[in-house]
């Protein structure tokens, strides 16, 4: 069911079965952030987590590049004017809502990178729970060369991956990085060729989306609240999420198969 949005929009969603795609559509910006697509893509995520039928959500870009991070134009002309605090602030209120729905909804979010992801653009592909990327896309911090720390939940995505050393390295000391490094860092699931990117990454999805949605978003759940969470509540929180999952017909039909494929 493609959504019926006008297709000049900022960004666009369609949804097929149980994947979703959410397309950051300002190609001639390099689908640079800023408020209009901020706001669109808090309201698309919000629908997105709302729909019970979408296991997995995929993050790509239209155009020549995946995202160029923060709109310079728009921040460029608040410095200027003096106003980066309510413009700089109400851009990240949407942007921000965003980043913690996709981490919060109980879907798998795959980010699909070609060309560019810079600075909130690469924050956004390593704030997903998954990336896939063609051979051909750079990675590039930027925050560094604007004198400005991470946002767009860089600073989450990045240390749960890769550490907090090699974090530092990342913002700090890197101008870029490519997708075969961002494999070997842990922040890359598969590097494909450029012209394999789209149907690699729906084969992924698909392969996401075979699993039982209550214990997709159980896992999805447990897996980022271990980093900061004492060992007996996350055991707890092992126990009841099983237990939960346990009740579901999904279960009972894969215990089914499973026992019978014995006899």
């Amino acid at each position: 069911m493609p959504d019926a949005m006008p297709a000049d929009e900022p960004a666009l969603l369609s949804i097929d079965g149980p994947i979703a795609t959410i397309t950051l559509n300002r190609p001639a910006a390099f689908n640079a952030i800023n408020l209009p697509i901020a706001q669109t893509l808090e309201r698309l995520a919000l629908q997105v987590e709302a729909e019970r039928e979408i296991r997995v959500l995929v993050l790509r870009g239209e155009g020549r590049a995946f995202c160029a991070g923060g709109d310079l134009q728009t921040i460029g002309a608040a410095a200027e004017a003096d106003t980066i605090t309510p413009v700089v602030g109400e851009l990240l209120q949407h942007y921000h809502a965003f980043i913690a729905a996709l981490r919060r909804m109980p879907k798998i979010v795959l980010a699909s990178v070609h060309g560019s992801a810079a600075g909130a653009g690469m924050s956004l592909a390593f704030a997903a729970d998954l990336c896939i990327a063609a051979e051909e896309a750079r990675f590039t911090p930027a925050y560094a060369k604007l004198g400005v720390s991470p946002d767009g939940g860089g600073t989450v995505g990045v240390v749960a991956a890769v550490g907090i050393r090699r974090a530092l390295q990342i913002f700090l000391a890197e101008d870029s990085f490519t997708a075969q490094q961002a494999y070997d860092w842990g922040l890359v699931a598969k590097v494909v060729p450029a012209v394999e990117l789209k149907a690699a990454t729906r084969e992924l999805a698909l392969r996401l989306a075979q699993n039982a949605p209550a214990g997709l978003a159980a896992t999805k759940a447990l897996i980022h609240r271990a980093p900061t969470t004492p060992i007996e509540q996350q055991l707890d929180a092992e126990r009841d999420a099983i237990i939960d999952c346990m009740h579901t017909e999904d279960f009972k039909a894969a215990v089914k198969r499973f026992l019978s494929k014995g006899k």
